[in-house]
């Protein structure tokens, strides 16, 4: 009878027992819901992150990219400024240096317009335009001689040809206008007059 109790009380089923082997794979299987939402949450929380750096650095390259930009205008800006300006008083410096020799031609024709003398405004003429001629030499500007040699189209302007036995022909007879160089460019070539042989010799020959 004892044994038989015994029996019936192993043989019973444990409420909690049974309890816990039914809920258990739904805890579990909960539990595993709930850690992997806290993944996710995780998750999104760090793409939210990343998003808001990312355009945070995206404002920061567009706020750079604008200060270039305005930048750039105003370097452009300056530049043709600065362009504009050269332009304009780019010859600043011969012109100041000019300007005493057009004081002193401006006192030689006072001067000679009280005395009757024109001897001294003539040598005071002269030795005005030696010294421009001086000045315009620091910027560049030299003359070259052309009577007595050789035409020479590039550096002359033929205004005459002249027929002579005297002179060898194609040779610059007569300067009526000197030539310049500017640091050895051709500035203004000199107009001169030609010789060539009269036209008996030159068939002759």
């Amino acid at each position: 009878m004892r044994d038989r109790k015994k029996k019936e009380e192993k043989e019973r089923i444990d409420p909690e027992k049974e309890k816990d082997e039914l809920l258990g794979p739904a805890i579990e299987s909960a539990s595993i819901e709930e850690k992997k939402g806290k993944n996710e949450t995780k998750e999104v929380e760090e793409l939210k992150k990343k998003v808001e750096e990312k355009e945070k650095e995206a404002k920061e390259n567009y706020d750079r990219y604008l200060r270039m930009a305005a930048d750039l205008e105003n370097y452009k800006k300056r530049a043709a400024k600065e362009k504009e300006d050269y332009v304009k008083f780019s010859n600043e410096d011969l012109i100041k240096a000019i300007l005493p020799f057009i004081d002193n031609l401006e006192r030689a024709v006072n001067h000679a317009e009280k005395v009757n003398d024109t001897g001294v405004m003539i040598e005071g003429v002269r030795l005005t335009i030696q010294q421009i001629l001086q000045a315009l030499n620091k910027f560049g500007l030299s003359s070259f001689e052309s009577v007595g040699k050789p035409f020479d189209p590039a550096m002359h302007e033929a205004m005459l040809v002249v027929e002579t036995d005297q002179h060898e022909p194609n040779q610059v007879l007569e300067e009526f206008q000197k030539g310049y160089l500017l640091y050895h460019r051709l500035l203004r070539p000199a107009s001169v007059s030609v010789t060539k042989l009269p036209e008996k010799e030159a068939q002759a020959s």
